[in-house]
């Protein structure tokens, strides 16, 4: 029994001092891939949420889904989703939950998180200030858990704000900037004439669902009462739910970070005069059985504070692709702003421009400027305006974020601070380090003195050449202009034979394409255009192209619109190559091609993007001489996704036991073999919601063994899923080389490899 008698001086309360070597503060995505990057470096981490549960915007609380670089494939950035990280939580979760509940999605993050015993993890705590030990140095952070009424007093070495407000960033007194810049202080064509303080508003959503009876709607007297105050009120659908509806927007021109609360309540007024709207207004048939299922309670937010840091990203970076030598990630969401006033706006619901390519975020944009033991992370990294409404997508703050982890992990473990990262080498530590968990960093390979695989000679029992894609699939109607995307070698030509189908004698215009970056997917560069006289039927069409690309690069196999022509397509999937269309994603602002104003530094190109599976199939063809890209060469190259060539040993299909084998002049120790495998990186993975056709990738290798040179199995696979395989012996391996059986993931698609990773 306890007793309280009476006291008269006030209580404090109980509290808890942490110590570790990283202290984040924030758990949705970008705080959560930091943490994990940080703690398997071996770095004891503090991870701290204000809220029961970890995901930030992509938890139920919020429920919005997870983008980044892929945009809803809408538009040309190619095989360019999110790795490290960031990736193992999207496949994972693919996996589990490929029907994207939101409830699940929170198990996998909370999974990862505890899975790793160098994180303490602290939910429903609330940072609220910091203790400084000089002007520009962070001593520890002072947190709060309502739940358990446990003071946390947390210290530590460096700090890593990924708040969102970057409270801890703030309460330091770092500099920071909310609204717009001016176009003269960057030169941002797309910025305003002069600053101004709006900003992207918060969202709520809704989910609803159908009942085997009649539910009735009383509307709060709170409800918005007339539905003509939105603008786009006619783009209701019944049948929407989530964040489909992310343009319920509201707070642009308010302090949406001390007004959240009443943002939060007119986006409650929205909410329920709009299913007032969908149930009582007699406008749409069959709603009697319909019935709320959730509404949010919290606002996600987009924009708040951006703190300044050693580099401040601007509009020509992410639209020009500049090239940083501290490149630590990539990113690829359009430019995207809102209007201030959100869903009562009357303009457009938002603006999106993008670049023709991913392009690289620099390290010291991470770094700030005034505190010299704080990260930046998430949406408030250092970053214009404009350039903001491309970083701030959550699975870019997730990428990003994994180089502040591993940054920590080598600033612990040196005793250095985040700045020092610039100087000595540790760069380029930095860079490889990132690289060999999966980080993909555009132009920036693995380092050969890294990877033991690099010494070694690799063999293989077969190796993929397309000189067919196998006739096998149905017809495709050339309603919309469609390509295949193939990878060329330099100074090559190639000769191609299609079927194709004519409802009525017509002509078919076919184009070679390419982009004028090697490493772009924007096929702006026509080298060649031929046009055929096709009878009515089915007929074979013999294309000769006489030009070639400069470089070993992708080039687009392009057959231009035309109603009264199909095309023969395949059931043979491979990784690397796939089918695009110049078709319209309105999801992404994506109406085939991108014409901005003149005046606004954006460019003009086409978009040329796949299908969601099961469709978006291969177009069958013939090919003179066969394409040869997937050599066993590719193993040691660095690279662990398609960048300018595919990157990766494929089998042939039709090698019915595909081995890879590995071996070096003399033994090697071995302390960890670690496979790059195909996740489908072009597919966007989206977290909620959407749901996906499948749980695993077609292209991923499921069932394969390890041996040595002596056929003793060291390591045996069956049913995996995930892109990075990483073995460990108890001790070391003694191994003049090894082999690798695999399987074929089916019938229709070979096994692959990206990189093989030794140590």
């Amino acid at each position: 029994m306890i007793i309280g008698t009476f006291n008269k001086e006030k209580r404090g309360s109980k509290t808890v001092e942490l110590n570790c070597d990283l202290a984040i503060t924030g758990g949705g995505t970008a705080g959560v891939c930091g943490a994990i990057t940080a703690a398997r470096k071996g770095i004891k981490v503090v991870l701290i949420q204000d809220r029961p549960i970890l995901g930030g915007n992509a938890s139920s609380e919020v429920r919005l889904w997870i983008l980044g670089a892929t945009s809803h494939m809408g538009n040309n950035n190619r095989w360019s989703r999110e790795g490290g990280v960031m990736d193992e939580i999207l496949v994972e979760n693919l996996y589990r939950n490929p029907e994207g509940n939101a409830v699940i999605f929170d198990t996998v993050l909370l999974e990862k998180v505890l899975n790793e015993d160098n994180i303490t993890l602290l939910l429903n705590t609330s940072v609220y200030d910091v203790n400084k030990s000089s002007d520009a140095h962070i001593e520890s952070i002072k947190a709060f858990n309502s739940q358990n009424s446990t003071e946390y007093v947390v210290k530590a070495p460096l700090f890593c704000d990924a708040s969102g407000d970057g409270i801890v960033a703030f309460k330091s007194g770092a500099s920071f900037r909310m609204g717009a810049e001016s176009k003269d202080e960057f030169g941002e064509m797309f910025a305003p004439d002069k600053s101004y303080g709006e900003l992207l508003g918060h969202s709520m959503y809704f989910y609803s669902k159908n009942t085997d009876k009649p539910v009735k709607f009383k509307a709060p007297e709170f409800a918005l009462k007339d539905i003509k105050q939105i603008p786009r009120y006619k783009a209701i659908d019944k049948d929407d739910k989530g964040c489909r509806f992310w343009w319920f927007e509201y707070g642009g021109r308010h302090d949406t970070i001390h007004d959240t609360e009443y943002i939060k309540y007119e986006l409650w007024k929205v909410i329920y005069g709009v299913w007032d709207y969908i149930k009582n207004s007699g406008e749409f048939d069959d709603v009697e059985n319909m019935t709320l299922e959730w509404v949010g309670t919290i606002p996600g937010k987009r924009e708040s504070r951006r703190f300044e840091g050693l580099y401040m990203m601007k509009q020509q970076d992410v639209i020009g692709q500049q090239e940083f030598d501290d490149a630590i990630a990539h990113g690829g969401w359009a430019i995207d702003l809102h209007p201030a006033d959100g869903v009562y706006s009357k303009l457009s619901a938002c603006t999106q421009w993008h670049s023709k390519g991913v392009y690289q975020i620099p390290y010291r944009s991470f770094v700030s400027k005034d505190i010299d033991n704080l990260f930046l992370a998430g949406r408030i990294i250092s970053a214009t305006h404009v350039a903001f409404g491309s970083t701030r997508v959550m699975a870019t703050t997730g990428l990003c974020a994994q180089a502040v982890g591993m940054a920590g992990a080598l600033c612990a473990q040196k005793g250095i601070k985040p700045a020092d990262i610039l100087m000595n080498g540790t760069l380029d530590e930095l860079q490889n380090e990132l690289n060999k968990v999966g980080q993909s960093i555009p132009n920036i390979p693995i380092q050969p003195s890294s990877n033991l695989i690099s010494e070694a000679k690799v063999e293989s029992s077969s190796t993929l050449e397309i000189s067919e894609i196998p006739f096998d699939g149905e017809w495709f109607k050339l309603n919309i202009s469609a390509a295949q995307l193939l990878p060329f070698k330099a100074n090559q030509n190639y000769n191609f034979q299609v079927s194709v189908n004519a409802e009525e004698k017509t002509q078919l215009e076919v184009q070679l394409r390419t982009s004028e970056n090697p490493n772009n997917y924007a096929p702006e560069v026509i080298l060649e255009t031929h046009t055929f006289n096709l009878k009515q039927g089915e007929q074979y069409i013999a294309v000769e192209f006489s030009n070639t690309t400069p470089k070993d690069q992708y080039a687009f196999v392009t057959f231009l619109s035309n109603e009264e022509v199909s095309l023969k397509t395949s059931n043979k999937r491979y990784t690397g190559v796939l089918s695009v269309f110049n078709g319209v994603n309105k999801a992404v602002s994506n109406n085939g091609k991108q014409v901005p104003p003149a005046d606004i530094g954006v460019d003009e190109f086409e978009f040329w993007t796949p299908h969601r599976r099961p469709a978006g199939k291969n177009i069958a063809m013939k090919i003179y001489p066969p394409i040869q890209s997937f050599e066993n060469s590719n193993i040691g190259n660095g690279h662990v996704r398609p960048w300018g060539g595919t990157n990766a040993w494929v089998a042939d299909l039709n090698d019915e036991k595909p081995t890879l084998k590995v071996e070096w002049d003399e033994i090697k120790t071995i302390s960890e073999i670690k496979l790059f495998l195909d996740p489908d990186y072009d597919h966007p993975m989206e977290s909620t919601l959407m749901g996906h056709p499948e749980e695993v990738v077609p292209f991923m290798l499921r069932n394969y063994k390890i041996k040595d040179l002596d056929g003793n199995v060291l390591h045996q696979v069956g049913g995996n899923f995930q892109t990075i395989n990483t073995f460990k012996p108890s001790g070391t391996w003694s191994l003049k080389g090894f082999v690798i059986e695999a399987e074929h993931p089916s019938e229709n698609v070979p096994a692959s490899i990206f990189e093989i990773l030794c140590q």
